[in-house]
Parts: C-alpha cells; sequence; structure tokens
C-alpha cells in the first residue's frame, strides 16, 4: 500500500465511512472488546456490519470481528486481522479474513478484499 500504516490503522479504527461505510452509519469506539456498527449500501440495499475489537496495537495490528448478512458472512462471525509493517515505500499490509461457514462465503470475500484495500489506498491518497 503506498499510505502510511498510521493512515491505514486510523482509517480502519476511526473513519470507515472514508473508504467502506455509508456516511453517518458508523458507531465506532475503538477499544478492545468494544463493538462497532456500520452500514454499505450496495445496488440500492443495504448491508449492515457489526462486530467488536478484539486487539489494537497503533499502526501495526488491528484484529475485530466480523459479522454481515447473505451473501457476506452469513449471519456467522468471521475474524478479520490486519497486520501493518512500514516500508521505504509506504506499508506492507497482510489481511486474514478467517471463520466463514462455507466456501462461498470465504470466496467472495477473498475477491473483494483486493479490490476494497485498493479503494482505500485511493481515498487516503486523494485526501493529501
Amino acid at each position: 500500500m503506498s499510505s502510511s500504516a498510521e493512515e491505514i490503522y486510523q482509517a480502519w479504527t476511526e473513519r470507515f465511512d472514508l473508504w467502506f461505510a455509508r456516511p453517518g452509519s458508523v458507531r465506532m469506539r475503538a477499544e478492545e472488546g468494544e463493538p462497532f456498527f456500520f452500514e454499505t449500501e450496495y445496488e440500492g440495499k443495504r448491508h449492515p456490519h457489526y462486530g467488536r475489537f478484539l486487539k489494537l496495537s497503533p499502526a501495526r495490528l488491528v484484529e475485530l470481528t466480523w459479522i454481515t448478512g447473505k451473501p457476506g458472512t452469513s449471519g456467522g462471525e468471521t475474524v478479520v486481522r490486519l497486520e501493518l509493517s512500514s516500508t521505504g515505500a509506504g506499508t506492507l499490509l497482510r489481511l486474514t479474513h478467517s471463520g466463514f461457514a462455507d466456501e462461498a462465503d470465504a470466496g467472495r470475500h477473498c475477491e473483494a478484499w483486493p479490490r476494497l484495500l485498493g479503494h482505500l489506498d485511493d481515498q487516503i491518497s486523494g485526501e493529501l
């Protein structure tokens, strides 16, 4: 990612509406154990997302539970782990999303995350 680890961490813990969530829908306090909620909108449909922060280490680690309906996690609790390492040119980002009930849900997320992370990087760059 061309963005800094600090910018990416902030986008995941304080600014979901910058790159992912519908503006005004985010309810989030970045503290371990704290729940969060936000909505996305796709093809005119509302998609609520729920979870809680499991582990946080500024500019290094975000781990959270991730629950959506169909066709997301189908109501199952999954875990998203984001590991950040600063490099000279930006940030090495490793995202692991685990705990899916079936391969179809896992496959959709595997396809979507690279596109969403690219969008995140573009949105952060556009703010500068």
